[in-house]
């Protein structure tokens, strides 16, 4: 096998300990320019070491033969910070509408819809028209919501210390309103 060099090899360990990291952030956290990060994805691409799936402007990369299709989406939402936090939103208020992300959140109705587009299009979350107003919800709630927080408490252990207090006291009330 094709030996790969200490700044290759150091590379492949981030993307391992970090699935779904960006050219950008792996450069920033790194401390590596970023056409040497670039170059060596790349040829740990080609060499079939890791794997990336494209998410608008951002290539997300990931180690071989670890994740489901449909982890690597949700790795990669909680990779973007604004996704995840319209993520967290609708997790946390159930159902809210696009207008009630706009003012948390604090970023324009397109902006918003264009996260909410790919959040649906991973089936993470789904539609749902009520009267005039359309909300927002957990596809699968208890799917998702296992999904979710096995992902981020093993990859994102800075945001699952943030987030876990909300999340734990979320998904107890998921469950118990699934048990009324």
């Amino acid at each position: 096998m094709d030996e790969l060099g200490d700044t290759a090899e150091r590379i492949l360990q981030f993307i391992q300990q970090n699935p779904g990291c960006h050219l950008r952030k792996t450069k920033v956290m790194m401390h590596i320019s970023l056409g040497t990060v670039q170059y060596h994805l790349d040829r740990l691409e080609k060499m079939g070491r890791i794997t990336s799936t494209r998410l608008g402007l951002y290539k997300h990369y990931f180690p071989v033969g670890i994740f489901q299709e449909n982890e690597k989406e949700i790795l990669q939402v909680l990779g973007q910070e604004t996704t995840r936090e319209i993520l967290m939103l609708i997790i946390e208020r159930q159902a809210p509408t696009q207008t009630d992300i706009v003012s948390n959140v604090g970023i324009s109705a397109a902006s918003v819809n264009w996260h909410i587009r790919h959040l649906i299009k991973f089936k993470l979350i789904e539609e749902v028209k009520e009267g005039k107003y359309k909300r927002y919800q957990l596809r699968d709630r208890e799917a998702s919501s296992r999904y979710i927080t096995m992902l981020m408490r093993n990859y994102y252990p800075n945001i699952w210390d943030k987030w876990s207090n909300r999340l734990a006291e979320i998904f107890l009330s998921l469950s118990k309103g699934d048990t009324e």
